[in-house]
């Protein structure tokens, strides 16, 4: 396969689209679109966001030290885009997009009640590696939507209708196409 070189870039794609809420006592909660977001540790469960420090968000996070990771839904992409490009110095998202916030039990920031997962986290180290701050953080609670859960009360990805973020665009993922370890034994 030909291959044409280039320069640096921060290419790597699908990333997860997620909505991330933040609150100061006393004050509105805010969402932020976020897409680059994962996993650090499993155990313990460990998150991060990567915020640029001139977003309204990032005051919030980094001077409450806690956020709330509400994944979204496909059907959801347009209240998901919006949260993205509009600033919560002037705008009211809960308002505007319609979700409806919903108190944490570990952390002052609100879960999004239309949204099937939401991860409450508190920050434990704040990164700064040039135009964005990583905020690394504990995750303290998890929760569910009953109707992402399958009869067993596992999440169900296919309920949830999930997306990534690639190149400036939002993707459907395509239903499952392997498990976690079904390649052992078989001839690669």
């Amino acid at each position: 396969m030909q291959k044409v070189t280039k320069g640096p870039s921060a290419v790597l794609f699908p990333v997860p689209a997620v909505l991330v809420t933040s609150c100061l006592e006393g004050g509105e909660p805010n969402i932020i679109t976020i897409a680059w977001t994962g996993v650090m540790s499993s155990e313990p469960p460990v998150v991060y966001i990567s915020v640029r420090p001139v977003r309204h968000s990032y005051r919030l996070i980094k001077d409450s030290g806690e956020y709330v990771i509400n994944i979204p839904t496909a059907g959801q992409i347009k209240m998901v885009d919006y949260c993205g490009v509009v600033t919560g110095k002037d705008v009211n998202k809960f308002k505007e997009t319609g979700f409806t916030p919903v108190p944490g039990t570990k952390v002052r920031a609100p879960l999004i009640a239309e949204c099937p997962v939401n991860i409450e986290c508190r920050v434990r180290q704040i990164l700064s590696l040039g135009s964005h701050d990583i905020f690394i953080s504990d995750v303290l609670a998890v929760h569910y939507s009953v109707q992402a859960l399958d009869e067993k009360e596992r999440l169900d990805i296919s309920r949830i209708s999930p997306y990534g973020y690639c190149a400036g665009e939002y993707r459907e993922l395509a239903g499952k196409i392997g498990r976690h370890g079904f390649s052992k034994g078989e001839q690669l």
